[in-house]
């Protein structure tokens, strides 16, 4: 997922490779949007950072673990539909399968 690699379609990405001006958050005055920022710091996604903390816990403040746990993936899935962030870019992006039975 381009969360993972830093190419996710944020400003700070965008901005680095010239389709952007700035690389600000549109909700934060001079405050770079990058992955951390969005999933971690942004008070714009508040609310739907707190549904992702109420599912993972603690772990839910863990880049690493956001971005690499199974577990966290249906979670930060949910957040990345809710904040609407990336829609344009990804559409409503569908939660993975559950494994089929054995």
């Amino acid at each position: 997922m381009a969360l993972h690699t830093g190419h996710a379609p944020l400003n700070k990405h965008l901005h680095r490779i010239g389709k952007l001006e700035s690389p600000h958050c549109p909700h934060c005055a001079n405050i770079d949007e990058t992955v951390y920022h969005v999933l971690i710091t942004c008070p714009q996604y508040r609310h739907e950072r707190h549904s992702l903390t109420c599912a993972l816990g603690r772990k839910a403040m863990s880049i690493p673990f956001l971005l690499s746990d199974p577990d966290a993936t249906p979670h930060l899935i949910r957040f990345i539909n809710a904040t609407g962030r990336l829609k344009d870019t990804f559409g409503e992006v569908p939660l993975p399968r559950a494994p089929a039975d054995k």
